[in-house]
């Protein structure tokens, strides 16, 4: 069974009312990367490639914190602060807003016991605009079984 929007604002922080909806919570846009080199998945362990931030632009319409996306693959970082609970699987969805306008937003499964602020893949087939703070994805949790919580090499990501 999902849990409530309210439920899912208890393990996200900061968060606002506006990002409350009934069955989750708002993810907003922190910082978008552009991957430079390639990474590595073997059997062995995994390299992820380097990447740099994207530079934020003030565009013809003066608004500040705006990024400029032309169409390409890139990292999105959200703004929030998210621990899965024990009992939980998470799940994060892009928000309709971001398939009206050409992107999509990838994820994987997010086990309970993660903690940290997680990123997703942001597929753009269509320039766009995207505002620091805009809200691009929804989290939503779910009841679930599980023999231990997540200790993987992600636990405690981007928090600094």
């Amino acid at each position: 069974m999902y849990r409530s929007g309210t439920f899912v604002a208890e393990h996200v922080s900061p968060t606002t009312d506006d990002q409350i909806q009934p069955n989750g919570v708002d993810l907003t846009l922190d910082v978008i990367f552009e991957q430079l080199e390639p990474g590595r998945l073997g059997t062995d362990g995994k390299e992820i490639g380097e990447r740099v931030a994207r530079p934020l632009e003030e565009l013809e319409r003066k608004v500040p914190d705006t990024y400029y996306l032309p169409a390409g693959a890139y990292v999105a970082r959200y703004g929030e602060r998210i621990a899965i609970p024990e009992g939980h699987v998470g799940f994060v969805y892009p928000r309709s807003s971001l398939l009206r306008n050409s992107c999509m937003l990838n994820t994987a499964v997010w086990d309970a016991g993660y903690e940290g602020r997680g990123e997703g893949l942001l597929q753009v087939h269509h320039d766009i605009e995207l505002q620091r703070g805009a809200r691009i994805a929804q989290l939503v949790l779910t009841e679930a079984n599980h023999e231990t919580v997540y200790d993987g090499s992600y636990q405690g990501e981007n928090l600094e």
